[in-house]
């Protein structure tokens, strides 16, 4: 029979908190990078079952899956309040430890970026990158609900919003996705200049600077650019 203990593996989850100093804020700053990737990893099991059901159709669960991501990102928002209670000076006493590494290299975070449509050289190494992206799924869902985006897709999209409110609430919710990832970007920014300033990042990232260069660039432009035609 499973206990909690067993059935969450709580004794290896544990044991994976290993700090290389003796520096208090060290484990801190572990819990909340692996809390991290424990959320991307959930945010692409979410995205997954998001796409199918665009791709088939179905409002409601695409609707349910959505807010659910939403509310992830908040939760990721929400975890930069705790890392910002360490210092600079307690960042710094651990810091020569990271050696190279750097959350630019998190494998996650770029099938998460891949799947909200970034195909770059940052993005070219993850599958995601080379599979039909979250818009791309939901131009599908649009054409299923009658609202084909083949010809001019800005008057597609004001049409839709003006005459099938159950497709404006869905691209509504993409909006609500795109502006939670682009406040977790900001505050992401913002963390990293109040702890290192213009220090270049561990593992030979600009830090602040690359990160600064990611914002307002939105994963949906479109569902953006019509706001001035309604």
């Amino acid at each position: 029979m499973k206990t909690y203990i067993s059935y969450l593996h709580i004794d290896e989850l544990l044991d994976l908190q290993r700090p290389a100093s003796d520096e208090h804020d060290e484990m801190l700053f572990i819990v909340i990078h692996q809390v991290y990737e424990l959320w991307f990893k959930q945010m692409i099991h979410e995205f997954a079952a998001l796409q199918s059901a665009l791709k088939s159709g179905d409002t409601y669960t695409s609707l349910a899956l959505l807010r659910r991501v939403r509310t992830i990102l908040k939760t990721c928002v929400a975890q930069v309040d705790v890392l910002e209670t360490m210092t600079p000076l307690q960042f710094e006493s651990f810091r020569d430890r990271l050696d190279s590494s750097s959350g630019f290299q998190s494998v996650q975070f770029r099938q998460v970026e891949a799947i909200l449509g970034r195909r770059d050289s940052r993005t070219a190494d993850v599958p995601e990158a080379r599979r039909p992206s979250l818009w791309d799924s939901a131009v599908s869902y649009f054409a299923r609900h009658g609202h084909p985006m083949d010809d001019d897709r800005q008057a597609a999209l004001v049409e839709m919003y003006r005459t099938d409110p159950e497709c404006a609430s869905v691209a509504e919710a993409l909006v609500d996705i795109d502006e939670g990832l682009q406040e977790w970007r900001y505050r992401h920014v913002q963390m990293v200049e109040r702890t290192i300033g213009k220090k270049a990042g561990t593992g030979g990232s600009s830090g602040a600077e690359y990160l600064r260069s990611t914002l307002f660039h939105p994963a949906f432009p479109e569902l953006w650019e019509i706001r001035s035609s309604f």
